[in-house]
């Protein structure tokens, strides 16, 4: 198992075109991946779904917490935290 904190620091937050991004790269590892939203609204959610990474509507400044459990765990956790930190390419 592996996990690693993130703030969701893009200024249009987790919408639909990010959301998106991060499902795919989730999708490229054979673990599984749950994403925890913290803040006053706390919510969890499939890291592997669409639908639930919106739902979480996590806006910029968001803590998130990204778990991964299964061989490659560390690996996705890796990628999906550079994704967050790179602000899923929408800013310089």
């Amino acid at each position: 198992m592996a996990h690693r904190e993130v703030i969701i620091c893009n200024k249009l937050g987790l919408h639909a075109r990010p959301a998106m991004q991060f499902v795919d790269i989730a999708n490229q590892f054979q673990s599984e991946v749950k994403v925890h939203k913290g803040g006053p609204e706390p919510e969890d959610a499939d890291g592997k779904s669409v639908m639930q990474m919106i739902i979480l509507a996590a806006v910029e400044g968001t803590p998130l917490q990204i778990d991964a459990t299964g061989e490659d765990a560390e690996a996705a956790v890796k990628k999906l935290a550079e994704l967050v930190e790179g602000k899923f390419g929408e800013e310089e």
